[in-house]
């Protein structure tokens, strides 16, 4: 017996939904109840107020009339809040969730982030909203609507079931006709604008190297296929949304001819005619309606699909138990690892132990899995095989928002985001004043920081600003450093250092082994290593050295040719006396 999967967020907040929309269908049943006032109205004239020649009769009922379209209007009016408190509702329900699984959809398919899911819950949202609903919770009320006419005559309803079964025919044509380029249209369209938004981030070098013809001919290829998508289905829907108004209209008409002829036969009198012409419009009306709403309901299914798709993939994080505030131990036990979605292994057989406080450099050369590394320590990529533990646990059994402010990283590429300096090296949490400044000292920053326009509150953007690129990332070393992390975990920190700015990255790591803080920092430069305790030398994903830097080195020095030069430069002669691996820890070499 199979179970049934797990509701996902999207379909609890429109189960939690579920009286919202039976009040928006009370308030139907009442409208629609209401919009048999017309034709009513319109009976009553023609074959009592006419025939009597009652001017009282006539004010009554006009009265009468008057007083139920004001119930209708607001009737109307509360329908349409409902259904935009209905569409915040769920967007409140929602977007967190989404926006958290966004962002961990990003780690896993790194180079494919996309704000896309957000454009679908507001195509869904302005769906449940808008005016194309309506079609739907008035639908069912076409039966009704025939049935009337058959109580007016056999003939009358017997041509309104007619003309109702061609228009549902007709929506069934518009619904075969265009589901498959609608669909294909969308995708194409996010494609078309994934690719744009990824070529803003590198505007400066399409620009500097004259590439910008290239990148806009690969744009507007994917554009004009959804162009050409996109007209096909709206000729198609065009064609028979036309096609079903005029047959809505000509059924109208022609419904007045019957009703003509049956009055001249005696069967009807003229006021039940005029009001049939009015009830056989209001019960085509939503069908017509449909028919043009379907390209909504079509873009409304489909940002349905892509949420339910995106939020099966990406599971909830559940509550996990608060662990103590780790000290640094770290624990890499046969580690096997990839970029997520990559088949082939980049880091392989990695197995040491580092102790509280001690300082690693990671050396090799491009492509031999350093920065893996580091996002693999940090539990970026979970490992295909092996675990890493901090303190002993697996470092995915931490709670991120716990474990967070306990952790330092420095990545390769530096991202600062809309906001303040301060906000930016608060972590966009709650800004400490004194925590800040002192973070900032420790990356040897407060002195460049003050020379800002306006300085802890100078206004940085994630794509540009006032900052050089050594700048940004001497602000990323002091994000990094923020607070009290016990595990630091440094990608190329130097990449854009002048001699000043290593001079104070140096002072940095001097300050965080003063605090007994545990330290990776991957470089090929002698002055940020001179102050490590261990080395761990990377070829081809696996550790060819690792042990005490002094004995690595010696290594290195006596005939380790197969390195290239560029690894070697990094641990040139240091004269340190040999220390004895921590225990636990298993050295390659």
């Amino acid at each position: 017996m199979t179970s049934r999967p797990v509701p996902t967020t999207l379909q609890r907040a429109l189960k939690a939904c579920r009286r919202l929309f039976l009040s928006a269908a009370l308030f139907s049943l009442f409208i629609n109840l209401l919009m048999l006032v017309p034709p009513l109205y319109m009976l009553q004239v023609y074959d009592r107020v006419i025939t009597s020649r009652s001017v009282d009769t006539l004010f009554m009922l006009t009265l009468i009339v008057v007083f139920l379209f004001f119930v209708m209007g607001g009737l109307e009016m509360v329908r349409s809040r409902l259904l935009v408190r209905l569409g915040n509702r769920l967007d409140t329900q929602v977007s967190q969730r989404l926006f958290e699984a966004m962002f961990d959809n990003g780690l896993r398919q790194p180079g494919r982030a996309s704000a896309q899911p957000l454009n679908d819950l507001a195509n869904l949202r302005q769906f449940l909203s808008g005016n194309g609903l309506f079609a739907f919770f008035d639908a069912p009320w076409t039966p009704i609507y025939i049935g009337v006419l058959f109580l007016f005559d056999v003939w009358f309803g017997v041509f309104a079931l007619g003309a109702g079964i061609l228009l549902f025919l007709l929506a069934i044509a518009n619904e075969w006709a265009t589901r498959g380029l609608l669909a294909t249209a969308g995708e194409e369209q996010i494609r078309a604008q994934t690719l744009a938004i990824a070529n803003l981030r590198n505007a400066e070098v399409l620009h500097a190297m004259g590439m910008m013809p290239g990148i806009r001919r690969r744009w507007a290829e994917r554009h004009q296929r959804f162009l050409i998508q996109q007209s096909q289905a709206s000729d198609r829907a065009g064609t028979l949304t036309n096609l079903s108004k005029v047959f809505r209209l000509l059924a109208q008409s022609l419904i007045l001819g019957l009703g003509a002829l049956l009055v001249l036969e005696g069967d009807l009198t003229p006021g039940m005619m005029i009001a049939g012409s009015i009830l056989m419009g209001r019960a085509l009306a939503p069908i017509d309606q449909v028919i043009g709403a379907w390209k909504q309901f079509v873009a409304a299914r489909g940002a349905y699909g892509r949420l339910q798709t995106l939020l099966r993939a990406v599971p909830e994080n559940t509550e996990r138990m608060s662990l103590p505030a780790p000290r640094g131990e770290v624990r890499l036990e046969q580690i096997v690892a990839a970029p997520p979605g990559g088949k082939l292994a980049t880091l392989r057989g990695l197995n040491f132990q580092v102790a509280s406080g001690e300082h690693v450099g990671v050396i090799g050369p491009s492509g031999s899995g350093k920065s893996t590394l580091a996002r693999v320590l940090l539990g970026i990529w979970p490992a295909q095989s092996g675990t890493v533990r901090l303190d002993g646990a697996n470092i995915v059994q931490w709670a991120r928002d716990q474990l967070g402010p306990y952790v330092g990283y420095l990545p390769q590429d530096i991202e600062l985001f809309d906001g303040t300096i301060s906000e930016n090296i608060a972590r966009f949490g709650e800004v400490d004043a004194e925590r800040v400044v002192e973070a900032a000292r420790r990356a040897g920053v407060h002195e460049m920081i003050l020379c800002q326009p306006d300085g802890y509150d100078t206004m940085l953007s994630s794509t540009q600003g006032v900052l050089s690129g050594g700048q940004r990332q001497r602000i990323g070393l002091a994000r990094a450093l923020y607070g009290d992390p016990v595990l630091v975990v440094l990608d190329e920190p130097n990449a854009n250092l002048d001699d000043a700015g290593e001079r104070a990255l140096g002072e940095a790591l001097a300050r965080l082994k003063a605090l007994g803080t545990t330290l990776f920092v991957i470089s090929h430069r002698e002055r940020v290593l001179k102050s490590v305790d261990t080395l761990l030398v990377l070829q081809e994903g696996q550790p060819r050295l690792y042990g005490p830097k002094a004995e690595v080195v010696a290594q290195l020095n006596g005939g380790q040719r197969h390195l290239r030069a560029a690894d070697s430069v990094a641990v040139k002669s240091s004269a340190e006396t040999p220390r004895p691996p921590t225990d636990g820890r298993a050295a390659s070499r």
